[in-house]
C-alpha cells in the first residue's frame, strides 16, 4: 500500500488560476493535474534517454536486422 505525501510548490496568482482552470475543464483536481504532467515529463525524458543511447549504440555499430532475420535469430521462423 502506497501512503501518501504532501509537497507544497511555489506559484504566482496567474499560475496558480491557470493550473486549477484548466484542471477544473478537465475534470480533475488541481493536484492530479500537476502530479500527472510532472509524471509525464519524468517519462518523457526517461524516453528520450534510453533513445539516445540506443542511437548512441547504433552509430557506434550500425548494425540492423529485418523481422525475419530476428525470428530467425530468436529460433521464431
Amino acid at each position: 500500500l502506497m501512503t501518501s505525501a504532501t509537497m507544497t510548490i511555489r506559484l504566482d496568482s496567474r499560475e496558480k488560476e491557470l493550473f486549477s482552470e484548466y484542471a477544473r475543464a478537465m475534470g480533475t483536481s488541481a493536484s492530479d493535474f500537476v502530479r500527472q504532467a510532472a509524471l509525464e515529463r519524468i517519462e518523457s525524458e526517461i524516453d528520450l534517454t534510453a533513445w539516445a543511447e540506443a542511437r548512441a549504440d547504433y552509430d557506434a555499430d550500425p548494425v540492423s536486422y529485418s523481422l525475419d532475420e530476428t525470428k530467425k535469430m530468436l529460433g521464431l521462423a
